[in-house]
């Protein structure tokens, strides 16, 4: 039977649905809109960071229109497209029935940096991906939401390893016009433009739209032909430049952020501040009262009940500190804006107001002027009590005003493509051909049927200890494919890091790696304190280890130091010698150049998930938050989440719930217990193998991870805490 060919109209329909669907991320966490895109051409997918922006580009308006005229792909393109206009157009959302009283008054959320994808690169580490997420996760749940950060327009940097096996640095420019944003345009349809006083000058901005999902995330951009260049650059790197640079970048986002939020229209019902850096719109918000007359002591008060601070920073050197002279050169305007004097403006960045010697912290100033403040885990609120007590003289630790909430992930976001089809398939196969199962009903009271709604709910995951929803057989086959997928992307990356090596070094790239081997993966920004190299410090021991052909362990590493981290470098260079020059080479990798790409690789193929930070300074940490849904176990120090998402049958726990106040003695305890977990828990639980080679326990902790932290440890959860217990309080 032959097919009735597309009209143009029907053609320009679905091509007009296609670049809008294109420049939304709402396809970064839906494989079938991927899927499409992709097939368009599956080259330039791979070779541009799976931009679905860029790939458009790539194929012409004609030959789009006559793959459109292949039925298949047409009605594919179809039902992505339907579901997209639903997903957008659904009203009974969670926020909705929970949250009603911010339909018309959003959450403004200010981040110095935003993590949604690869294709974006303009965050440095956990804290833009835990932004993006948060976006990600608000617009699954309907919440009314506005993101506020800078545009990089050279991003975060690229990472080379140079003949010295020394992290490098190089950054590549990024076009607007290939990426998945938009202008944000003014009645005339020209770029809108505002301003901010920074210095002795007027810098003027413009500002960029990324689309995720439902909401907003608006990216302001000082590259400006008004401008000088210094403040032209002023959004050129992530974090880049001196201190001069920050506090003028952290005016911005700030000062500028609020502006551009009132020439939009926004009337936001909470300023949430993710991390100091924003701290500034405080002062913009009290800067507005007291233009309308009310005093500045007022103004605070009134602005501090619209202001919530999330901290993630457990080290002192990790809060932004700025001189006085340096506040006075770049923020004087504030004084005469406000009405006070320098003196004054410097008090609210300090802990105590008349110490001339102090710098004026961010930090401080976030805390000052907010009515709710909160670490990102249980532990990290204990620690920020702590840390902050000489704020509130007379307030014993534990009633100083700093709780937690504990971050979590965008579940769908970080799962890979065959994971997400995997838990699709196994839902909609029970739903669709069962009468009256536990899943139809459970599926059947989701609000509808939203496959967000069902993928994060405990009731999904508690289905997974179900045997007869999914045999230990299915799982450790998701798992080998995984594990395979892992060994054959390192091996090309493998392949491309060794062509810069002279011909006689080359090695048969493709037998790198072994996908029977035991695979612990370590992937994270290379700070000192998360220590990538402990596990070595047992060297002679891990070697002997690697030798062992009857249980075979494998390690992946991945990480970039910040440019100027020198120490970090340091043990990104003593990792890359070890798997080039030492014993374990042939068992241990380095994989250069770590993005949100690798990072989905790593998290979903590797067996095992490697963390030990020197307690108590990882404040969250989300990256072993991700492994759950691919069957990946965490061993970690029990810091940040893990402390209280371990349970003693999900995984496993580096040493106990304390820490030597030393060092030396802390890090020396913390490899001999890593050693000790590796060879008396991990090795043989996984090797420990029935007549079917399947080794039961090991996916029995599996099953538990997935059941325990899944839905429990998802930017899902978080989100509805936040909305909870902060964004509704107003």
């Amino acid at each position: 039977m032959t097919t009735k060919p597309l009209s143009k109209p029907e053609i320009t329909e679905l091509t007009s649905g296609l670049n809008k669907l294109a420049r939304n991320l709402w396809w970064t966490w839906n494989q079938e809109a991927q899927e499409l895109f992709q097939e368009l051409s599956p080259r330039g997918w791979q070779n541009l960071y799976h931009n679905a922006v860029a790939i458009l580009h790539e194929v012409s308006d004609y030959e789009l229109g006559v793959r459109l005229q292949a039925p298949d792909f047409a009605e594919r393109v179809r039902r992505v497209l339907a579901a997209f206009k639903q997903y957008m157009e659904e009203k009974e959302t969670w926020a909705a029935k929970n949250a009603p009283q911010l339909k018309d008054r959003p959450v403004a959320y200010f981040s110095a940096e935003f993590g949604f994808h690869e294709t974006l690169p303009i965050a440095a580490g956990g804290l833009g991906i835990l932004a993006g997420d948060h976006a990600k996760s608000a617009s699954d749940l309907g919440l009314p939401f506005v993101g506020i950060s800078l545009f990089y327009r050279e991003g975060y940097f690229q990472q080379a390893i140079n003949q010295e096996n020394w992290q490098t640095e190089y950054y590549t420019l990024l076009h607007p016009e290939n990426l998945p944003i938009e202008p944000v345009l003014d009645a005339r349809g020209q770029p809108l433009v505002c301003k901010v006083r920074i210095a002795l000058n007027d810098v003027y901005f413009q500002a960029w739209r990324v689309n995720v999902g439902r909401n907003p995330v608006i990216l302001l951009d000082t590259n400006r032909p008004e401008n000088e260049q210094h403040y032209r650059d002023l959004t050129l790197r992530v974090y880049g430049g001196d201190s001069t640079t920050r506090i003028m970048q952290e005016i911005l986002l700030g000062v500028g952020g609020v502006r551009l939020l009132r020439t939009l229209g926004y009337q936001p019902s909470t300023f949430h501040m993710n991390e100091g850096h924003a701290a500034f719109l405080t002062l913009e918000l009290t800067r507005e009262k007291v233009a309308k007359g009310k005093s500045f002591a007022d103004a605070f008060a009134r602005t501090k009940e619209e202001c919530l601070f999330t901290t993630h920073t457990p080290v002192e050197a990790g809060h932004d500190r700025f001189s006085s002279d340096l506040v006075n050169y770049a923020a004087n305007k504030f004084t005469t804006q406000l009405k006070i004097s320098h003196q004054e403006l410097m008090g609210l960045g300090r802990v105590n107001p008349e110490n001339a010697d102090e710098p004026f912290c961010m930090t401080v100033l976030a805390l000052k002027c907010t009515r709710a403040a909160n670490g990102v885990s249980e532990l990290h609120g204990e620690v920020s009590r702590e840390m902050w007590q000489c704020l509130y003289p007379g307030t014993p630790v534990d009633k100083v005003p700093i709780g937690h909430i504990t971050n979590g992930i965008h579940l769908l976001g970080w799962m890979k493509g065959p994971v997400r089809r995997f838990w699709r398939r196994k839902l909609s196969k029970d739903w669709e051909t069962s009468g009256d199962t536990e899943t139809t009903r459970f599926w059947n009271s989701t609000t509808g049927r939203n496959w967000e709604s069902v993928i994060n709910s405990s009731e999904f995951w508690q289905r997974v200890a179900d045997p007869t929803f999914i045999s230990d057989e299915e799982i450790w086959a998701l798992r080998y494919r995984l594990r395979r997928e892992l060994v054959e992307f390192s091996r090309r990356r493998l392949l491309l890091q060794g062509q810069n090596l002279s011909q006689g070094s080359f090695i048969m790239f493709d037998h790198f790696l072994n996908p029977d081997a035991l695979t612990i993966g370590f992937a994270r920004r290379f700070a000192t304190y998360k220590r990538a190299p402990l596990i070595f410090q047992q060297f002679e021991k891990i070697v002997r280890l690697c030798n062992d052909t009857k249980r075979p362990i494998q390690f992946i590493f991945a990480g970039k130091a910040h440019p100027r981290d020198d120490e970090g470098k340091k043990f990104i260079q003593q990792i890359i010698h070890l798997s080039k020059y030492s014993d374990l080479k042939g068992y241990l990798f380095f994989i250069e150049n770590y993005d949100v790409h690798v990072a989905r690789q790593m998290v979903s193929g590797c067996d095992v998930w490697l963390n030990n930070p020197r307690r108590p300074l990882e404040a969250s940490g989300t990256s072993g938050q991700k492994t759950s849904v691919h069957g990946c176990l965490n061993l970690s120090i029990l810091d940040g989440w893990w402390r209280e998402g371990y349970d003693g049958t999900n995984g496993f726990a580096i040493g106990d719930d304390t820490h030597p106040a030393s060092i030396e003695e802390q890090d020396s305890l913390d490899s001999s217990n890593l050693f000790s977990a590796l060879t008396e828990e991990v090795i043989p639980c996984f090797f420990d193998r029935d007549a079917g080679g399947v080794p039961r326990e090991w996916i029995k902790k599996i099953r538990r991870a997935m059941v325990t932290l899944a839905p429990e440890y998802s930017t899902w959860r978080m989100v509805q805490d936040y909305t909870n217990k902060f964004y509704t309080k107003f």
